[in-house]
């Protein structure tokens, strides 16, 4: 299964909820970059209480897929699966790069889920993954619907369809690896007076593309402010935005 990256084409903090920020973002699927996750047959058996995970990168053990994993365990489906997953490794090709801004590991986690939904026939809804993975991360919700654009709120919970047009955009991620929870702290502490409400409602009634036409980099994401707080040499061109909480920025590929 391909697990794709994401793009948020805009980010707006509308408030906050105890340690959590309130979001409206435009989010669409980045198809052309993406990891892969497929289950084969282990060569022996395994506990069934943590996943055995090969990958080309290095997995630590509390990864956001083995917390899929642990919510899973927690239905009522919690002896088929794990009898299929102590027979059964996890195989995750990763090309999508980590602390980008970029979904990542969200997606990950929610292909890891969707594929063993219809793998063993769990017939869960989509509604019934996404409460599932309100305690796994918040932008998993989004990649469990598969939607190719939506607009996302709440903490990332609230998923809604949106009929988009996108044109051919360019992703980059500089070496600098942007720690979420350090990006949205800063904002919290230097930048919260910012909050514009009104453009955030405006911005989710426009397609993709009249936003990256008619609006600046620095007027589409809030977390842009903060991540340059914390890393003064980042610099974006006019016709560059900014992804999530960085590092990754991307522009439209030709003409619009």
């Amino acid at each position: 299964m391909k697990s794709y990256a994401k793009l948020n084409i805009f980010l707006k903090i509308t408030g906050t909820r105890g340690n959590y920020h309130e979001i409206s973002s435009r989010f669409i699927l980045y198809k052309s970059l993406f990891d892969k996750i497929y289950f084969e047959k282990s060569e022996f058996q395994h506990s069934g209480e943590d996943l055995n995970i090969i990958s080309n990168i290095k997995i630590n053990g509390e990864n956001i897929i083995n917390k899929a994993f642990k919510e899973l365990l927690k239905t009522k489906f919690k002896d088929k699966i794990s009898d299929f997953f102590k027979t059964h490794k996890m195989i995750l090709e990763k090309n999508i790069p980590m602390g980008a801004g970029l979904g990542g590991g969200s997606s990950n986690a929610a292909a890891f889920l969707n594929l063993t939904n219809q793998t063993l026939n769990l017939n869960f809804s989509k509604k019934e993954l996404i409460e599932i993975s309100k305690n796994i991360g918040s932008d998993v919700a989004f990649f469990i619907t598969e939607f190719e654009s939506a607009n996302v709120s709440g903490v990332g919970e609230i998923v809604e369809n949106f009929n988009d047009d996108i044109p051919n955009l360019e992703v980059f991620t500089p070496s600098i690896f942007a720690s979420t929870p350090e990006i949205y702290a800063k904002f919290r502490s230097d930048f919260i007076d910012n909050i514009d409400l009104n453009l955030a409602k405006k911005l989710k009634t426009l397609s993709t593309k009249e936003i990256l036409k008619k609006y600046k980099n620095y007027e589409l994401n809030d977390l842009l402010a903060p991540f340059q707080a914390i890393n003064p040499n980042f610099k974006l061109k006019e016709n560059e935005f900014f992804s999530g909480s960085g590092s990754s920025y991307f522009k439209i590929k030709g003409k619009i």
